[in-house]
């Protein structure tokens, strides 16, 4: 019960992150975190590896699910 619920925000929160860093691509937002600018470059990496950490969490959200 609690591993499929788990599974089911990993993913949302996985997505949400690929999300936001597609959109910061997307517009060309520069984030300032005190007097550093991070890369764009993070972004281009954020993006695919959030993208398969939430489609991993959802494929063994269906294979658990399918099992029981």
């Amino acid at each position: 019960m609690f591993q499929k619920l788990f599974l089911v925000l990993a993913a949302a929160i996985f997505l949400l992150i690929s999300m936001l860093h597609l959109f910061r691509i997307y517009a060309h937002l520069s984030i300032v975190v005190g007097c550093y600018t991070v890369p764009m470059w993070l972004s281009y990496i954020g993006f695919p590896v959030s993208l398969g950490l939430s489609i991993w969490a959802y494929l063994i959200y269906r294979r658990s699910s399918a099992a029981a």
